[in-house]
């Protein structure tokens, strides 16, 4: 799996209203451009709402 850096995670999440779904962190993520390393790593989150962008970034860390 590719690592991700945590700047584009947030990059491409710039905008969203927490709390946020998984499906939401997705779809937002592809509307600002997001590369597919980015999508498929987003898409093993667990489905969960996340209420902050460290909750996000803990996440990921936790799957790469």
């Amino acid at each position: 799996m590719a690592r991700v850096n945590p700047i584009e995670v947030q990059k491409h999440l710039k905008g969203i209203d927490y709390p946020v779904s998984k499906e939401d962190l997705i779809k937002h993520a592809q509307q600002n451009g997001a590369d597919e390393d980015l999508r498929s790593i987003l898409e093993e989150l667990p489905d969960e709402a996340y209420e902050t962008p460290a909750e996000v970034s803990q996440a990921i860390g936790q799957i790469e």
